[in-house]
């Protein structure tokens, strides 16, 4: 089987910003659910920084914004990890992206993943494997 993308393109993602209602209280949600550091003041964001380099700039507003949805690759043991603090915390979790399979996780392509959400409504992935990379 070929892989889903024949050759990677000379791009990467540098940073993302994500919207809050309360941009400490999220930040520390990221941080504290993910491992990361703790978040650093960047003009109007609390930036975290994940293993890749990439920042979630966490910009808190009043306004009205979409849930988004962002997914992030862990090794199976942050797997084990991040998954223990989503039931610690008792967070919601599923299976699957329609939220038909509460309080599971799936195996697609050969690892594993989980949904959940944060406190602003942004759903949440974990994965273990890419999209695509079984064969």
């Amino acid at each position: 089987m070929q892989a889903r993308y024949s050759r990677p393109m000379p791009v990467a993602l540098n940073h993302t910003i994500v919207h809050a209602r309360d941009a400490r209280a999220t930040a520390d949600f990221y941080s504290e659910v993910f491992g990361l550091a703790k978040a650093v003041p960047f003009g109007p964001f609390l930036d975290l920084v994940t293993a890749n380099g990439v920042t979630l700039a966490i910009l808190g507003t009043d306004e009205k914004f979409e849930p988004q949805h962002y997914a992030f690759l862990v090794s199976e043991e942050e797997f084990d990890e991040v998954f223990s603090r989503i039931k610690g915390k008792g967070i919601r979790h599923w299976a699957d992206p329609a939220r038909r399979r509460p309080g599971g996780i799936n195996h697609n392509d050969g690892g594993r993943g989980v949904y959940f959400e944060d406190p602003d409504g942004h759903f949440l992935e974990i994965i273990t494997r890419p999209y695509g990379s079984a064969d």
